[in-house]
């Protein structure tokens, strides 16, 4: 496994087109492998925006080519992308350590909408409702979140719906950045997490969990 970091530069036409649609990002990750890559593993990615840099990352089994995505939405002058060993830290992952964790996810909940008799899925909106839903999955994912005077270590940051169209209709995702602090309790659940990604929307930059050093409290 492989993660991949690449700098956007927002001031470009293309990169304000790929910014402002999903769908677009995703086709341009995809263009970055072999046609083959998209039935041999999951290719995930995610766009970090900050004050100073735009970031997207992507992981996956394969090294990407993002020469198009340089020319498009990139600093050609100045940077391109870089690619580091992801299976060297999934192999090191164990029982008791902490990290410090991002993750920009797609929080959904089963609801009956009217008169409908089957329940129908709908985006957590609510920063309580994300909260919640990350919270109640944690276990699944192998983590467990610590704790401090009661509170869990993790906010909830860049809440928004993101509204685009596809050729079957109008598609609405509501979606979340959750950041802060995990310890390991199952290393292979969490390393199935981070491989196969978190929640739907997988295809919408949704779904990939970074993890970075942090000092153990």
């Amino acid at each position: 496994m492989h993660l991949t970091q690449f700098e956007i530069n927002p001031a470009r036409r293309g990169a304000q087109k790929l910014l402002g649609s999903p769908q677009a990002m995703h086709a341009a990750v995809l263009a970055g492998f072999p046609s083959e890559d998209a039935n041999h593993g999951r290719i995930l990615w995610r766009v970090d925006s900050g004050p100073r840099h735009t970031y997207l990352y992507v992981s996956s089994p394969r090294c990407p080519d993002l020469t198009h995505l340089v020319e498009q939405a990139g600093w050609p002058t100045t940077s391109t992308w870089s690619t580091g060993d992801l299976a060297s830290l999934l192999d090191s992952l164990a029982i008791g350590q902490h990290w410090g964790f991002r993750l920009a996810a797609n929080p959904t909940r089963s609801t009956r909408v009217g008169d409908r008799e089957r329940s129908q899925r709908v985006g957590c909106v609510t920063a309580q409702q994300q909260l919640d839903w990350f919270l109640s999955r944690t276990a699944k994912w192998g983590v467990k979140i610590p704790t401090t005077d009661g509170n869990p270590e993790v906010v909830v940051n860049g809440r928004g719906v993101r509204s685009f169209r596809r050729q079957e209709g109008r598609v609405t995702v509501a979606t979340a950045i959750f950041e802060g602090r995990l310890e390991v309790v199952d290393p292979d659940l969490l390393r199935t997490a981070m491989v196969d990604g978190i929640g739907p929307a997988k295809a919408y930059g949704c779904g990939l969990l970074t993890l970075a050093h942090v000092d153990r409290h």
